[in-house]
């Protein structure tokens, strides 16, 4: 007779998480699996004050200056579309971005297009970072050299210079197109004394789900001059990436990733980590 698996536990263990869009989601989760959580919003979303960038893109879409067009986003994918209809029907852009190749990096994009009948011409694999984008935009070299392309890319927030200067190194010549920003918080207080108990070693298990809340999350750290602190409790507390594009800016500041979830949904991130934190905090802290 088998014994029946137990159920995945945080075991009572402190859990932060600075995710804002689904931040009620997330929270929910981690209480579900047996976690003390605190969701602190590190970032909210902004449109641009002025979609000039955006609005020229389009002017030159119509003008068909681009070869190849990047989508990166699903939320920017969707707000381009908004922008462009501001001076251009919705069937003239469709038909424009039509007589472009064009690529997305992950599903979310992919659905949007999908659902505008935009025909998609490279889907960069799993794990979705811009280095599987650019090796899908290579493995169609033979329909569309990179090499002289002009190519759009859509940006979000922080703009993912390794990428840029790739598509530069392979001959591209690379127009940004940044949609929208994030800003931090209209109230600092709530991220700013999350980070203050993450750097007093009051939290166990830090969840990322995108890189630009490590980039808000140490700005805050530096502006209270706690960066020290914080580098030294996170190095004894458990560090969870939601995937590979945020765990490459986690490395970039010298943070361990401890874990990533197998798929970059919020579900096998919280479940999956609900299953190994507690051996990783173990681990981690008698290492230390």
């Amino acid at each position: 007779m088998s014994t029946p698996q137990s159920s995945p536990s945080f075991e009572g263990l402190r859990v932060l998480s600075f995710e804002s869009r689904r931040a009620n989601e997330v929270e929910t989760l981690i209480r579900t699996y047996g976690g003390l959580a605190s969701v602190v919003p590190a970032l909210r979303e902004v449109a641009l004050e002025s979609n000039v960038p955006a609005l020229d893109f389009v002017t030159r879409l119509m003008q068909d200056e681009f070869d190849i067009t990047i989508f990166l986003t699903g939320v920017g994918t969707r707000e381009l579309f908004t922008i462009a209809q501001q001076a251009h029907s919705r069937d003239a852009v469709i038909a424009a971005l039509s007589r472009t190749k064009v690529v997305v990096r992950g599903p979310k994009p992919l659905a949007v297009l999908r659902e505008l009948r935009v025909p998609v011409w490279a889907i960069a694999a799993e794990p979705n970072t811009w280095r599987e984008l650019l090796a899908a935009i290579e493995a169609k070299s033979a329909e569309r050299p990179i090499r002289g392309a002009r190519v759009a890319v859509q940006e979000y927030g922080v703009s993912n210079e390794e990428m840029m200067n790739a598509l530069r190194d392979a001959g591209a010549i690379v127009t940004p197109v940044p949609v929208y920003r994030w800003a931090l918080p209209e109230d600092v207080g709530p991220l700013k004394a999350a980070i203050a108990a993450t750097a007093r070693g009051e939290i166990d298990v830090v969840i990322f789900t995108t890189g630009v809340q490590l980039v808000h999350v140490w700005r805050i750290a530096q502006e209270i001059h706690i960066e020290d602190e914080l580098r030294r409790e996170l190095s004894r507390a458990v560090i969870a990436s939601i995937g590979p594009t945020t765990s490459e800016e986690l490395r970039r500041h010298g943070l361990s990733v401890d874990f990533e979830a197998s798929h970059p949904k919020f579900g096998s991130l919280i479940r999956e980590l609900a299953e190994r934190s507690a051996g990783l905090l173990r681990a981690k802290r008698h290492d230390a």
